[in-house]
C-alpha cells in the first residue's frame, strides 16, 4: 500500500449551541490516513464520530483546527470550490441508503455524473456497468423499494463509486443488514477499494465487520484514544 496521506487533520476541535447549552463534540482531534486505506473509526454513541468524518467531508467547519484532503485545506477554499471538490473527489455510504424512490436503480446510480454536468444517456450507461460489478444488472430498470436492503446498500455503493472518488465517507453501512448481507457487503467494498485503490473511512458499531480494517481508530469523549492494527484489534477481541 502507498503510504501517501489522503486525509490529514490536526487539532480538530467542534462545539454546538443549542438553547443556551452547549455540546463539546471534538476536542482536538488528530488523525492521518493513508491512500488506499481500508479505515475505521469506531466508540459509542455520542462520542463524536459522526462529527468528525463530517469535518472530514467538508460538511461541518471546524471551530479550531485544520482538515486537508488531497492537500487541500478546505477552510482555503470558495464555497463553490469545496462543492466542486467534494462531487469529485468524494463519496458517500450512509446507514440509511438515501436512495430516491421515485428513480429507477440505474438513476440513483447516475446522480454524482448528472450534478457534475454528464449528459444523461453516457451517465445512465457507466451506471449500468458498475451495476454489473456489484451483481445487480438485472435490476437496472427497477425501483429501490423492490429490492431488498442489502441489494439497495450495494446501489448505494455503486453511486458512491461511479464518478471514481478517491476517499468514501461511510456512516454504518451495515447497521441496517443482517450478518449474512453485511459481510457481503463489506467484502464488496474491499475488494472495489483494492481495485480502485480508492480510501474508505467508515464509522461503525459493528465488531463483527473490525477484521475487514487496515487500521482501526478508538474514540471516546470526542478524541481518538488509540489507533490499532486489524490484527491488534483482532487479538484484543
Amino acid at each position: 500500500m502507498s503510504q501517501s496521506i489522503i486525509v490529514e487533520c490536526r487539532g480538530i476541535k467542534k462545539t454546538f449551541e443549542s438553547g443556551g447549552t452547549i455540546t463539546t463534540a471534538l476536542r482536538g482531534v488528530d488523525l492521518s490516513v493513508n491512500q488506499g486505506e481500508f479505515f475505521m473509526l469506531v466508540g459509542p454513541s455520542g462520542c463524536g464520530k459522526t462529527t468528525f468524518i463530517s469535518v472530514i467531508a467538508g460538511i461541518l467547519t471546524p471551530d479550531e483546527g485544520v482538515c486537508h484532503v488531497h492537500n487541500k485545506s478546505y477552510a482555503d477554499l470558495s464555497k463553490k470550490a469545496l462543492l466542486s471538490f467534494r462531487s469529485k473527489e468524494i463519496g458517500f455510504i450512509f446507514q440509511a441508503f438515501n436512495l430516491i424512490p421515485s428513480l429507477s436503480v440505474a438513476e440513483n446510480v447516475a446522480i454524482p455524473l448528472i450534478i457534475q454536468g454528464h449528459p444523461t444517456e453516457k451517465a445512465l450507461g457507466q451506471a449500468r456497468t458498475i451495476l454489473m460489478d456489484v451483481g445487480l444488472q438485472d435490476k437496472t430498470e427497477m425501483p429501490p423499494s423492490r429490492l431488498s436492503g442489502g441489494q439497495q446498500q450495494r446501489v448505494a455503493i455503486a453511486r458512491a463509486l461511479i464518478h471514481s472518488p478517491s476517499l468514501v465517507i461511510c456512516d454504518e453501512p451495515t447497521s441496517a443488514l443482517d450478518h449474512e448481507s453485511g459481510q457481503m457487503i463489506l467484502t464488496l467494498m474491499k475488494e472495489m477499494s483494492r481495485r480502485v485503490r480508492t480510501t474508505f473511512v467508515i464509522v461503525t458499531h459493528d465488531p463483527r465487520i473490525f477484521t475487514y480494517a487496515d487500521r482501526i481508530a478508538h474514540m471516546d469523549d470526542g478524541r481518538i484514544t488509540k489507533i490499532e492494527t486489524q490484527e491488534e484489534s483482532h487479538h484484543v477481541l
